[in-house]
């Protein structure tokens, strides 16, 4: 049996065959994205022409170290690919992502990008999403406030559960690449992914949310019996 790293592995090397000559690619973050940037640097070293727009600090680092030519969106506004990892993967290829702290950034590549592939292993594949916690970026002004605001939309949505700001291991409040705070929704069902972002954009201090909806194509899962490759029906 495979374990969860090879199978991420596996998936990010089926990604690559998506991965053409001259490529602008969204390079995703999180630890199955992390395989994909690994394999595409040595594809890079044996010729391959691309240039990547990194998703978080950590990814760029992560890029520059094995050698994959880098630009920020500002100077490749429009990308060929994004390739990223998911939390989870539900119906019609509806997302749920930011565990690693960057949906912001990953949510604006993937914008920018005329196409999203999703990387993932196959446990990742759900029937109803919000058994991962969703993450919440919001501003450092009025956390409490914001977050009175954020139950409010979250039981106006037909959703119940606990909202926690992420804090990291030495206990201060974890902050993102872009300077705000993270609220982790613990509502173990979205019954309907729509409805709660369309609540919580309406929120002030809400500066995105980790539902990733009508923006991945395609996701690559890994499992046990192989890959398998899924499409999101026009």
């Amino acid at each position: 049996m495979a374990d969860a790293e090879d199978l991420k592995r596996r998936a990010a090397a089926r990604a690559l065959e998506y991965v053409t000559d001259g490529m602008r690619l969204g390079l995703g973050t999180g630890s199955t994205a992390k395989h994909f940037v690994a394999l595409l640097a040595e594809k890079v070293q044996q010729g391959l022409t691309v240039v990547g727009v990194p998703t978080s600090e950590q990814t760029k680092a992560q890029a520059l170290s094995l050698g994959i030519p880098l630009a920020t969106l500002d100077e490749q506004p429009e990308l060929d690919l994004c390739v990223d990892g998911a939390d989870e993967i539900g119906p019609g290829l509806a997302l749920i992502k930011g565990g690693g702290g960057a949906l912001l950034r990953e949510k604006i590549v993937a914008s920018a990008a005329r196409e999203m592939l999703v990387i993932a292993d196959e446990t990742k594949l759900v029937e109803s999403l919000g058994a991962f916690p969703l993450p919440i970026e919001i501003v450092t002004f009025g956390i409490p406030a914001i977050s009175r605001k954020i139950a409010e939309a979250v039981h106006a949505s037909g959703c119940e559960g606990t909202l926690r700001l992420r804090l990291r291991v030495d206990g201060q409040a974890f902050v993102t690449d872009q300077g705000n705070a993270i609220i982790d929704a613990h509502l173990g069902r979205i019954p309907d992914p729509m409805r709660l972002a369309r609540a919580l954009e309406e929120v002030a201090g809400v500066v995105e949310h980790g539902l990733f909806l009508g923006l991945a194509r395609r996701a690559v899962l890994a499992g046990a019996d192989g890959i398998r490759v899924i499409e999101r029906q026009a």
